[in-house]
C-alpha cells in the first residue's frame, strides 16, 4: 500500500503560502509508516518547531490500473474518505530552500491521518463535497472538492501514467487555505459534510 499526495491542488492554498501554481499536479508519496494508527494521539517530533495541519478529502483504490484514462476512473474507487497531512513547515522549508525532496517533512512517523470512509454510492457528487477542520472549537480549514485544480478523475488518471494503482492505495488530493501550526493540548476534528470522520489529540 502507498499514500500518493497532490500538492498545491487548491489555488487558494497556493496563495496562502505564496507558492507557483503548477501546470502539472505536484505528486509525493507518504511511507505506509507515516500512518497514525487509530485512537493514537500525534506526537510533535523533536525536529520540528512548526508541524501544520493540511486536512484533505482522501480516495482509496479498490482496483489496479495502469494508463486509466479520466472517464474510467471511477470504476477505480468506491470510497471517500478524510484525513490529514501533517507537514513539518520548517523542515519543509529548508528543504525546498536547498532544492532537496521533501519526505523528511511530509513522511515522518504519524505525518498521515486516515479517517473514516464513506462509500461514494452515498455521495451526491464526489466533485461538490464541503469538508472541513476544526483545532479544538474553531474552524480553522473549510473547503469543496470543486474548487480543486484538478479534480479526482482527473488526478488518477495523471498518476496512473507513473505508477500502477493498487487495491488499498490512497489517494491525498490536496488542501484548501487555512493551515496553521498546531500545539501540544489541541484537538483536531474533521468534517466531511456533517459526518464527524476523525478526532486527534496533539500530544
Amino acid at each position: 500500500m502507498k499514500l500518493i499526495c497532490i500538492g498545491r491542488n487548491y489555488a487558494d492554498h497556493i496563495k496562502e503560502l505564496e507558492n507557483e501554481k503548477p501546470t502539472d499536479p505536484v505528486v509525493f508519496l507518504k511511507p505506509d509508516s507515516s500512518i497514525l494508527a487509530k485512537k493514537q494521539p500525534f506526537f510533535i517530533p523533536d525536529f520540528s518547531d512548526d508541524i501544520h495541519h493540511e486536512v484533505e478529502v482522501l480516495v482509496r483504490i479498490n482496483k489496479v490500473g495502469k494508463y486509466i484514462d479520466k472517464k474510467f476512473a471511477h470504476k477505480y474507487y468506491n470510497e471517500i474518505g478524510l484525513g490529514i497531512d501533517f507537514t513539518a513547515r520548517d523542515l519543509q522549508a529548508q528543504l525546498k530552500d536547498k532544492g532537496l525532496p521533501w519526505e523528511k517533512a511530509k513522511g515522518f512517523d504519524g505525518a498521515a491521518v486516515i479517517g473514516d470512509w464513506v462509500k461514494v454510492k452515498d455521495i451526491a457528487n464526489v466533485d461538490d463535497i464541503n469538508f472541513s477542520l476544526k483545532k479544538n472549537t474553531t474552524l480553522v480549514q473549510e473547503g469543496n472538492t470543486s474548487l480543486m485544480l484538478w479534480k479526482i478523475d482527473e488526478i488518477i488518471e495523471y498518476i496512473s501514467k507513473y505508477f500502477t494503482l493498487k487495491i488499498g492505495d490512497i489517494i491525498f488530493t490536496g488542501t484548501p487555505a487555512g493551515v496553521g501550526k498546531v500545539s501540544a493540548g489541541d484537538e483536531l476534528t474533521g468534517y466531511l459534510e456533517d459526518k464527524r470522520m476523525f478526532s486527534i489529540k496533539i500530544r
